[in-house]
C-alpha cells in the first residue's frame, strides 16, 4: 500500500522517527511502550530506508511504502535532508516507526510517546 508523503515526517536523529498519519497498518502495528525513554521492539517489522522509497514491512500482508523523496525530513534546526536521514537509519539499524492520527504541528516527544494508547509502533530494524 503507498501511503502519502503529505502524512508522513522523517526526523532525523541518532534514532531516526518516521511518523505515519491515517498509515493503512496502524492497527496491525503494536501497541507504543516506551520506558526511561527507550521504545520497544516491533518484532516481525522491518523497515528498508531509502531515499526515493522507504518501505516499512511487517508480518504477512502488512506493509506500505512512503515515496520518500517527496515527504518532509525534519532536522534539529529546521527543513532537513533525506539522505541524511537515511544515513542515520544506516547507523541505528533501523528506526522508530510511530503512526498516529495525525502529524502534530509541534513534536512533543513526551505526548507522541505517552499518547494514552493512540500512538502504534516502535523501533523497526532495518531488512537485512
Amino acid at each position: 500500500m503507498l501511503h502519502e508523503p503529505e502524512n508522513t515526517l522523517f526526523v532525523r536523529g541518532a534514532t531516526p522517527v518516521l511518523l505515519l498519519a491515517g498509515a493503512s497498518v496502524h492497527d496491525a502495528l503494536p501497541g507504543l511502550t516506551a520506558s526511561d525513554g527507550q521504545v520497544s521492539l516491533c518484532a516481525g517489522w522491518s523497515v528498508v530506508p531509502k531515499l526515493t522509497l522507504c518501505v516499512v514491512d511487517g508480518p504477512g500482508e502488512y506493509g506500505l511504502m512512503v515515496p520518500s523523496l517527496a515527504a518532509p525530513v525534519l532536522d534539529a534546526g529546521g527543513p532537513g535532508d533525506m539522505g541524511a536521514w537515511c544515513e542515520d537509519a544506516e547507523r541505528a539499524g533501523g528506526a522508530v516507526v510511530l503512526s498516529v492520527d495525525r502529524i502534530p504541528e509541534v513534536l512533543d516527544w513526551g505526548r507522541l510517546l505517552g499518547s494514552g494508547g493512540t500512538s502504534r509502533g516502535g523501533f523497526v530494524r532495518i531488512m537485512n
